[in-house]
């Protein structure tokens, strides 16, 4: 229990709608009690030691939620220790992300177990973004598609390797990226809806009825669209041409001008429904990171003039992103997408893709994790829970 909290003259993106000069209220557990216009101000009554906050005129939003991130700050999950996983809590909350999956390369199964157990003695720690599961990125994905996995800890599908994962895991393992094309993956999928596990059609060579063959199964999203899958093309639309065609299937996009093209990710914007477009990061390790080399699984990168890290070796390869998600909401804005939509894709849905109930928008019932941003989407303040973390 802390201070209960009062935000006044703030210009509310709830995650759903804008509503201008406004106030909220969070109690004391840290649940949002009030959600109203500064003209009712006058007539709220609240407790004597209630927290204000006057937001200015400044845009208030959910706290962002990164569902899709490796490292930042010089941490990573890559390094198997609870202390990397608080590092990154530290540092994702200056950004505004209040909540985070930390997710898993698929480097064997020893080297994923024991990330689970770094992220799992984390958990309850944070003083920070608060960890609400585990992502795990691959293993069952296709070796035409590896991005930067490495491509010796690619598997073919094994259910009782996944449900080793799983049983690790102690019922954190939130979501896993899959090729919808592999053998067994119907078994696979199956199997995962009876563990709760969100499966997502990514690091994949299909084409676009496996695509629909793996929506029929439960596959309905997809890990940082056009990166890592099967092209468009006009006589096989490929998992691209699948994702864009089916209004219901979901897709992660990493919005930093260089994984994506600013103009697809506005095409993407006209195509798919809002509610199905998730922002996510997948940055790595040295991302924010101040000091020392930088490094990203055993490799040192080097911060390209585009944004992004590529091989210090070979500064063709593009390694990965050093996006931050402020910056991504920050990037849709220039971008010409409204900032009440960015911010859905960085809230409220992953929210309810994930089933994470409790968080996503600010609403009455919901956590008082809620974000003040100047107009550069430059965190003002941050609060988790009610509390204020930045």
């Amino acid at each position: 229990m802390g201070e209960p909290l009062l935000i006044t003259n703030a210009n509310l993106i709830t995650g759903f709608s804008a509503i201008p000069n406004s106030g909220i209220y969070v109690n004391e557990n840290g649940w949002i009690e009030d959600v109203f216009k500064m003209s009712r101000l006058s007539t709220k009554n609240f407790p004597d030691n209630t927290e204000t906050y006057d937001a200015e005129g400044s845009t208030v939003t959910p706290g962002l939620i990164d569902t899709h991130i490796h490292g930042c700050g010089g941490y990573g999950t890559e390094d198997m220790t609870a202390s990397s996983i608080l590092g990154m809590s530290e540092t994702l909350v200056k950004h505004g992300v209040t909540s985070f999956l930390p997710t898993i390369y698929p480097d064997g199964e020893e080297c994923i177990f024991r990330s689970e157990d770094a992220i799992l003695k984390a958990m309850g720690k944070e003083e920070g973004a608060k960890v609400l599961g585990i992502n795990v990125e691959g293993p069952f994905i296709s070796p035409k598609r590896p991005g930067a996995l490495p491509a010796s800890s690619i598997s073919p599908v094994d259910i009782d390797y996944f449900d080793r994962i799983i049983e690790h895991g102690k019922g954190h393992v939130v979501c896993m990226t899959v090729a919808p094309e592999l053998k067994h993956m119907h078994a696979l999928a199956l199997r995962a809806v009876t563990e709760g596990v969100v499966l997502l059609a990514g690091h994949t060579d299909s084409s676009y009825e496996n695509m629909i063959e793996g929506m029929q199964c439960g596959i309905l999203h997809s890990t940082h669209f056009f990166n890592a899958m099967s092209r468009l093309h006009h006589r096989n639309p490929g998992a691209v041409g699948a994702i864009l065609i089916n209004p219901h299937m979901a897709c992660e996009v990493i919005a930093d001008g260089v994984h994506v093209h600013p103009e697809l990710v506005k095409l993407l914007v006209n195509l798919k429904p809002a509610g199905n477009i998730v922002l996510i990061t997948d940055s790595l390790k040295p991302t924010e990171q101040k000091e020392g080399p930088l490094t990203a699984n055993g490799v040192e990168v080097v911060l390209s003039d585009e944004g992004a890290f590529v091989s210090r070796e070979d500064e063709s390869l593009l390694n990965g992103s050093a996006l931050t998600l402020n910056k991504a909401l920050y990037n849709m804005q220039k971008w010409g997408v409204e900032p009440d939509v960015s911010v859905q894709m960085a809230t409220a849905n992953p929210a309810r893709i994930y089933g994470f109930n409790s968080i996503g928008s600010l609403i009455p019932g919901k956590k008082g994790d809620i974000c003040v941003f100047n107009s550069s989407f430059e965190p003002k303040a941050v609060f988790v829970d009610g509390q204020r973390r930045l």
